[in-house]
């Protein structure tokens, strides 16, 4: 028997197993290939728990907003005008006073000691202002009385110089009984005269003297005004009508001059005190159109003041009220205050995003109408509102995003709207 020698397969099989390799090795690529190249699954997201608006064109009211309060227009402290202590409150904040109400009495006893020695000075003063007059109408009189008698001599020597002039033209009298007689005449004209301008110098002195003296008295008097005003300021009274808002002393207590005694409102003259975003701020204007919402009614009003300096990242304005308070208005009610800024024409706006601000590029999710997915895009914003703002790019007119907070999503560029 003869054995045949079969034919060797190992080559046969060697290239088969290199078919089959390459074979699983360019399916395996084919199948990574494919899987990198499917979009991630899309998240689900019920419809009614996100907050859908349509992009609109039209006319679009510029506002901003910002809480506050209602505060009287009209405000008065109160100061302590001199030292003094607290010895009676006789009237409590809420209670509605007149401009002589009594709200607290003071005492101070030096005060009260000064003002009755300057009334004790002021009396004296009078006394000697009219001991002084007397005196000097009295010696006015008496240098009245000696130019009369001087007057009276004068007229009398002149009398006899003029009668023994014509004895003596007749020869009847010597001649040095002439010259005497002449010479006395002449002398008491000379008295005469300087009496007469002594008059005249006297006035002027006694008025100068009583100036001096009304002078001291009214320098005096006016010390006693001012201590008899101190002392009736210690009893202290409202000076306006209103309601008595603050009363920050206790009886007992001592106090400086200076010192807030109590604050005195008008609750009928109020107005608003608006805080404002200091970013929102810079477009607001003194006369532009705002309205203040109590909870019990809605105020029209206008930009009256703005403050020059931001706090805590606010700008305080102030709102003046045009229309009428309504009920329950009163001052330091939280109220909600929009200024009106301006009021934009034939412009692309959409209701305000939860994330974004003005003139900013941000990515908002914009609905497709041929499916229940949302597909998120770039769009940028332009001037904002309270509750819109301006689209400048990305969105036309129709178009329908969602402006709640995404941001549980920003992983993922198309959400699945159930």
């Amino acid at each position: 028997m003869v054995d045949i020698p079969r034919p060797s397969r190992a080559r046969e099989k060697k290239i088969r197993r290199i078919l089959y390799g390459g074979g699983a090795l360019a399916a395996i690529l084919l199948i990574t290939l494919g899987l990198s190249r499917l979009k991630p699954a899309a998240p689900s997201v019920d419809r009614a728990t996100v907050w859908v608006e349509t992009v609109k064109r039209g006319s679009m009211l510029r506002q901003v907003r910002g809480l506050g309060t209602l505060v009287p227009e009209e405000i008065r402290w109160i100061p302590a005008s001199t030292e003094g202590r607290v010895e009676q409150r006789l009237i409590f904040p809420g209670t509605q006073v007149e401009p002589d109400s009594v709200i607290l009495e003071l005492s101070n006893p030096q005060l009260e000691q000064q003002l009755l020695d300057a009334e004790a000075a002021l009396a004296a003063s009078r006394a000697s202002y009219t001991e002084l007059k007397v005196r000097l109408q009295s010696q006015l009189l008496d240098q009245k009385a000696a130019a009369a008698r001087v007057k009276a001599e004068f007229q009398q020597a002149r009398m006899q110089a003029e009668r023994d002039s014509e004895l003596h033209r007749e020869g009847l009298i010597a001649d040095i009984e002439y010259q005497l007689s002449k010479v006395r005449a002449d002398e008491l004209s000379n008295r005469h005269q300087i009496e007469q301008e002594r008059l005249e110098i006297a006035d002027d002195a006694i008025e100068a003297q009583l100036a001096a003296q009304l002078a001291t008295m009214d320098q005096v008097r006016s010390m006693a005004t001012l201590r008899r005003d101190q002392v009736d300021r210690l009893k202290v009274r409202a000076g306006i009508e209103g309601v008595l808002q603050d009363l920050p002393v206790e009886v007992g207590q001592q106090v400086a001059p200076g010192t807030n005694l109590a604050r005195v409102a008008q609750p009928t003259k109020l107005k608003a005190e608006i805080r404002i975003a200091e970013t929102q701020a810079k477009d607001v204007q003194i006369g532009q159109k705002a309205t203040v919402d109590t909870r019990n009614g809605v105020i029209d009003g206008r930009v009256s003041r703005i403050d020059p300096a931001a706090t805590n990242g606010t700008v305080t304005i102030d709102v003046e009220l045009l229309g009428e308070l309504p009920k329950g208005a009163r001052p330091d009610l939280t109220v909600d205050g929009t200024v009106e800024l301006e009021r934009l024409e034939d412009v692309l706006f959409v209701g305000r995003p939860a994330q974004g601000q003005s003139n900013s590029l941000i990515g908002l999710f914009r609905l497709d109408p041929d499916s229940d997915e949302a597909n998120r895009i770039q769009v940028r914003l332009g001037r904002s509102s309270v509750n819109t703002v301006e689209v400048l790019e990305g969105l036309t007119e129709g178009d329908q995003v969602v402006l709640s907070d995404t941001s549980a999503w920003d992983a993922f560029d198309r959400i699945r709207l159930n």
